[in-house]
């Protein structure tokens, strides 16, 4: 008797069915990015190197998932999640509403969140870079900027894990879950 048989015939029910969603590079990107940002996030000024060097692991990340969301599998594309501000503003008020609809990819508040963090974290890198060359070495206005960038991701990342939150309960679907196993459930 196989595992499934002995869930249906224990539980009544058979498991609901899942789909791949999220491939190998979207979640290893996904996971690597939130720690190296917050490994550059807490090193700040007081481990310099340390702080480098994820900034520089985290461009390499940035350009990497750039380059996947053009010719990557289908829900790891930018053209299969990025709408319109129109529909994710309505999408929004659906959400606020607790009527919005269940996506199997990203849901446009979803990916109006990836391509906000994607230039906030681009913009911080490129300060950061910046911030290393003899022009802009030592540059307090710079410096700002940078630290500013930093901080607003923080907040768009608090923005982040309640949308991932408030989706999984609407919908009664772990979505931390399925950012880890790449799969959600089919319907």
């Amino acid at each position: 008797m196989s595992a499934t048989n002995q869930l249906v015939q224990a539980g009544g029910a058979a498991p609901p069915a899942t789909v791949k969603v999220w491939d190998p590079l979207v979640r290893v990107f996904h996971w690597s990015l939130a720690t190296l940002f917050l490994v550059a996030y807490a090193t700040g000024d007081d481990i310099e190197k340390v702080h480098v060097a994820a900034g520089y692991t985290i461009a390499g990340l940035v350009a990497l998932r750039v380059i996947w969301g053009l010719i990557g599998p289908q829900h790891a594309r930018f053209a299969n999640f990025v709408r319109s501000p129109r529909t994710t503003l309505l999408y929004l008020r659906d959400v606020m509403l607790f009527r919005a609809p269940r996506y199997i990819g990203h849901n446009p508040a979803g990916g109006a969140m990836i391509v906000a963090l994607l230039v906030l974290i681009a913009g911080s890198c490129v300060t950061g870079f910046m911030l290393t060359t003899d022009a802009w070495w030592g540059s307090k206005a710079l410096g700002e900027v940078h630290e500013a960038i930093a901080n607003l991701t923080v907040g768009l990342v608090a923005f982040h894990v309640l949308g991932v939150l408030l989706a999984s309960f609407e919908h009664r679907e772990n979505l931390i879950k399925a950012m880890v196993t790449g799969r959600k459930r089919a319907k």
